[in-house]
């Protein structure tokens, strides 16, 4: 089985280190989860983010805290579908089922 790589975003200021390990472990064969949450979630505004959601495996965001930074849930970041504007669920699905987890 491949290796996996969770990356949990929290803080607006890490795209390019998000956009760095995902590129780095893709070319490792790894499969990637990003899960932006708090002001990590503004992230999904910027011009890499559809980038992003191209190269990893899978990309979500917690619509509650994308709402709380000021943004419409309903206004789904390119890139990214109704159903990837997610819970903490996702949080919990990257600590159970991914060999390696990272904060950024």
């Amino acid at each position: 089985m491949a290796k996996s790589l969770g990356i949990f975003v929290t803080s607006a200021k890490n795209m390019k280190h998000v956009m760095g390990v995902t590129k780095a472990a893709k070319a490792k064969g790894c499969k990637v989860k990003v899960f932006f949450t708090w002001k990590g979630t503004e992230l999904a505004k910027t011009a890499d983010f559809p980038e992003l959601c191209k190269m990893a495996d899978d990309v979500s965001i917690c619509a509650d805290s994308y709402k709380k930074c000021g943004f419409d849930p309903a206004d789904i970041p390119q890139g990214l579908t109704d159903k990837e504007m997610a819970t903490q669920a996702q949080h919990g699905g990257i600590i159970e089922d991914y060999d390696c987890y990272m904060t950024l």
